[in-house]
């Protein structure tokens, strides 16, 4: 059986990331991107898909923790015989590729089991492994095609059946350091790590950058830790800010529903920079707003709803027969086929976000604002159309609520953008399309009768999506219509005491299969009951969500209460950056509360 995905953290350099579980498997790599293909890939199979082990090869208690505000991960295994705390980082700011991994003993004698499993090609290709002589330095390298991997360490494993592996004694005192080490295989191989200035570097960097979050409400340590987190999710280098690091952890064990998220989604990125400026991280609008402008340079007809990390275009979705996927859960996919669908919503999305930066300071170029100028003339003559939405249904394209509601928008922040700011553009046509895109949706995306917004113009079923109607300002969170719209999201969407994203049953997803409660949409919940009023609940909710995060505060995309476990891509930006959304809504309500009361 697999490790549950909640007993895996993350590590990484701000241009990828590595998952490594409680019993110190590297079961995740991939390199030297985001979206490169894997070469430790036994999460969605098993050691011989390529890991790297290195913890007690006796039973042991193992707890973890983060040091400080960082994302170098400690974890400490106890032995009958006694304890070492394992040290996990990759250094960034540095234009490498290195995971460090530090063993040092606490007390007693811990026996150590080292495996070394490299396979290329998500875990298909074994490669071409020596030891070579490196800058004075004895290492294992392996190569094949245009990777190669060198391990480096105080003692290095030794090969048996295509498998490196070692076991050892760690007494009180001693300490032992390994590092693997990705570069191109026609280049010469890197100097050695230094890896007690590097180390040191990197906790240095986690914590500065840490320290300017300008968030003090309450669950400050939830909201810094996912903040952390979005931004190990972000590539330092391009700007381009993936989903997830990970591709094919199911959202339905056993079943289809396995997908590719290491590609910046427009609107998931989007939404991640909001939760940045509503903390204080303005340059990394900066950072973002040049990906975007390289990513969709061109006819603004052909804008996609996702990229690859460097602004790519090309994401086919195939599947990769030899691997078995997470649990049995199969196809395993990499791309997506997502790439190609319409996606009404996403232009909103950023252009709400890019609105947020203005306010904050952030001056346009000739060049951002002439781009989104561009792509909202682009919407005015296409916005019609019906489309695939946010959740990216497989099923026949639909008005879907949510995405007119974000068409509304992307006309509105547009029309702002020149009443207010100064800035050029077509803004009687666009103000006269925002008043005919809110009138179609008050009259074709709600119904009177059950004093609720509805999924989509064709349908009487609700979505969690309409959640966010009063975040966006185009609806009052207190108005009537969306009292009514929270009380049927609950009645007809609450699992467990979760919020499903919708119910599968009614086929719209063109998908077998079921789904587990989708977190996001719970903190939407959050959200939307803090400016509905309804403080209490909404602080209820809070505190119930703040108890899932793992034992590091990482959060999946979905969560099945029955089993009490993750499922999903993980760790999820979707799910982190609406824990920040809900914390900064509920403590500005609980503010305006009490301010009315004085």
């Amino acid at each position: 059986m697999p490790l549950p995905i909640e007993d895996y953290a993350i590590v990484g350099d701000t241009e990828t990331a590595a998952l490594i579980g409680r019993d110190g498997s590297v079961d995740w790599l991939c390199l030297p991107r985001f979206d490169s293909p894997a070469c430790f890939a036994a999460l969605l199979g098993d050691e011989s898909h390529g890991r790297w082990l290195l913890g007690p090869a006796d039973e042991a208690v193992s707890t973890r923790r983060y040091v400080g505000h960082s994302a170098v991960l400690e974890t400490t295994h106890r032995t009958a015989t006694g304890s070492v705390r394992v040290v996990d980082a990759m250094p960034v700011n540095d234009g490498r590729a290195d995971l460090v991994r530090r063993v040092t003993g606490v007390e007693g004698t811990v026996r150590m089991r080292h495996e070394w499993i490299v396979r290329f090609g998500y875990g298909r290709i074994s490669p071409w492994v020596r030891r070579v002589d490196v800058h004075g330095t004895r290492v294992i390298s392996a190569v094949a095609g245009p990777d190669r991997l060198n391990l480096r360490g105080d003692r290095l494993p030794h090969a048996a059946d295509h498998v490196h592996a070692d076991e050892f004694d760690v007494s009180a005192g001693d300490e032992l350091t390994f590092t693997t080490t990705w570069l191109p295989s026609h280049r010469p191989p890197a100097r050695p790590l230094e890896t007690d200035h590097r180390l040191v570097d990197t906790l240095e960097a986690h914590e500065r950058w840490a320290a300017r979050c300008s968030y003090d409400g309450p669950h400050r340590e939830a909201v810094l830790r996912s903040l952390l987190t979005l931004r190990l999710l972000t590539h330092s280098g391009t700007g381009g800010i993936v989903a997830a690091p990970t591709t094919s952890l199911p959202e339905d064990f056993g079943g289809e529903r396995n997908w590719d998220y290491r590609y910046c989604w427009l609107r998931d990125a989007a939404l991640t920079l909001e939760a940045f400026l509503a903390c204080g991280y303005s340059g990394e609008a900066r950072l973002w707003r040049d990906w975007l402008l390289r990513a969709v340079a061109g006819d603004p007809c052909d804008l996609q709803v996702m990229y690859a990390v460097d602004g790519g275009r090309d994401l086919p979705e195939r599947e990769l027969d030899h691997l078995p996927g997470y649990a049995g859960s199969r196809p395993v996919r990499i791309g997506n086929a997502a790439v190609a669908q319409r996606q009404t919503d996403v232009l909103g999305e950023v252009m709400a976000a890019l609105h947020i930066a203005r306010e904050l300071g952030l001056e346009d170029s000739h060049d951002s604002w002439a781009l989104q100028r561009a792509l909202v003339d682009e919407l005015a003559d296409t916005w019609e159309k019906p489309d695939n939405g946010l959740w990216e249904i497989r099923g026949p394209q639909q008005r879907f609520t949510h995405s007119r509601v974000m068409v509304w928008v992307a006309f509105d922040r547009a029309v702002r953008a020149v009443e207010e700011h100064g800035l050029t553009g077509s803004v009687e046509r666009w103000r006269a399309l925002r008043d005919e895109v809110r009138a179609e949706v008050l009259d074709r995306g709600f119904d009177e009768s059950r004093n609720t917004f509805t999924q989509h113009y064709d349908t009487a079923a609700v979505d969690a999506s309409l959640l966010v109607l009063p975040t966006v300002g185009f609806i009052d969170g207190d108005d009537p219509r969306m009292l009514g719209t929270i009380e049927a999201i609950e009645a007809e969407l609450t699992e467990n005491g979760f919020l499903l994203r919708y119910r599968t049953e009614t086929g719209v997803d063109g998908l077998s299969g079921e789904e587990h409660p989708f977190l996001a949409c719970s903190f939407w919940l959050v959200s939307a009951y803090a400016q509905a009023g309804r403080l209490d609940d909404a602080g209820t909710l809070m505190e119930r969500l703040l108890t899932l995060p793992n034992d590091v505060g990482l959060l999946p995309e979905e969560y099945d209460p029955v089993r009490q476990r993750f499922v999903g891509n993980f760790p999820q930006a979707f799910s982190h950056l609406t824990l920040v959304g809900a914390a900064i809504h509920l403590e500005a309500a609980v503010a305006a509360s009490r301010g009315g009361a004085l």
